[in-house]
């Protein structure tokens, strides 16, 4: 459906898409969401990108993103950290933007410069905006092989993981519903 400002476009009944109408006769926009998976085959044609171009005129690819990925490419060359980038551009998806700005600003402050690493952070700043709990640390020990990967430079100047330890106890629930004309090995 054309609207005077928008364009809606359907399958079926279902909304599909929705981009601003242009006013300009023949004029295009590219929308660089719509490019990602293509792009994390082929990294290299990133930089000149014209979906690059106009996203950062129109100010969704924000100098933090920059920033991020020099500091990507730096760590891990140009191919690996434009694919790291594009990893990032691909949780924009599924999480919100100032929680991605948020792990995007603190995975470069401590050097954490994996798509992982910024997800892990602003999923930790959509838990801070929800208002959860923060959980009671095991007496234990702690979770940090979550990060092990990383190494131990990076890993010093994480904040520390507050998670708890995974349990099986829901499943060992299900042990006590075996039948018993099965016996157990």
């Amino acid at each position: 459906m054309l609207h005077a400002s928008e364009l809606v476009v359907y399958d079926g009944r279902e909304e599909v898409a929705r981009h601003e109408r242009l006013i300009a006769r023949n004029g295009s926009r590219l929308e660089l969401d719509h490019y990602l998976e293509a792009l994390i085959r082929k990294p290299g044609a990133l930089p000149g990108a014209t979906a690059l171009d106009q996203a950062r005129a129109a100010g969704r690819f924000t100098p933090m993103r920059d920033a991020w990925w020099e500091a990507a490419v730096k760590a891990h060359g140009e191919r690996d950290g434009t694919r790291a980038l594009i990893e990032v551009l691909l949780l924009s998806r599924h999480l919100p933007h100032e929680h991605l700005v948020t792990g995007l600003a603190a995975a470069l402050k401590t050097g954490a410069l994996t798509a992982d690493a910024v997800a892990l952070e602003a999923r930790k700043a959509a838990d801070a905006d929800t208002g959860l709990e923060e959980l009671p640390q095991p007496p234990s020990t702690t979770s940090q092989t979550a990060i092990a990967p990383l190494p131990a430079a990076v890993r010093a100047h994480l904040p520390p993981d507050k998670r708890p330890l995974p349990s099986v106890a829901p499943y060992d629930q299900l042990l006590r519903l075996r039948r018993p004309d099965h016996p157990t090995p």
